[in-house]
């Protein structure tokens, strides 16, 4: 995700959303958690990286809440790599606030804002918010990218954003 913003010229803009938003719900992951842990699975050893999924029911609201104290301090790329590499290569659940803490710890950011993060009703809000705003443009999933009217949905749609993006004529030179 962050080669991209490495490759071109656009603009980045963190938008999660919380709870089951934009995710199956929990009723519809348990039909599918098999085949799409298998397909994760091949697509992380494609890339070199190890997968190791978290519990069922992580729910990813307090990393998202989290996220954006990240993002005040400047810290949200390295927040959002070991959120996610704490999340599927160690197979952490990053619904739980211990987990954010030691995310915070390897990125410098302090206990007292995860603290603080994680009891700010007004994160919630934006993260609903951020979620009703997609569903206006047509986003149905996570992760999503959007140019203009074009959506790209799921990481393995990225060498297609990128595709775009190059035909905008938007790589860095």
């Amino acid at each position: 995700m962050f080669s991209v913003v490495d490759q071109y010229r656009v603009k980045f803009l963190w938008k999660p959303f919380g709870g089951w938003a934009g995710r199956s719900s929990p009723e519809r992951v348990k039909k599918k958690i098999h085949l799409v842990r298998q397909d994760v699975a091949r697509s992380c050893k494609k890339m070199g990286i190890p997968f190791s999924p978290p519990p069922i029911e992580t729910d990813p609201t307090l990393a998202g809440a989290v996220s954006f104290a990240a993002e005040k301090e400047g810290l949200l790329k390295p927040y959002i790599i070991e959120v996610m590499r704490q999340e599927w290569a160690e197979g952490r659940n990053i619904g739980e606030i211990d987990t954010l803490f030691e995310v915070a710890e390897v990125i410098g950011l302090s206990h007292e804002c995860v603290e603080a993060a994680s009891s700010d009703e007004s994160y919630l809000v934006k993260m609903d918010e951020n979620w009703q705003e997609a569903q206006s443009k047509g986003v149905i999933g996570v992760p999503s990218f959007t140019v203009d009217d074009q959506i790209f949905w799921g990481n393995d749609r990225i060498d297609s954003l990128k595709d775009h993006l190059h035909d905008l004529r938007l790589r860095n030179i």
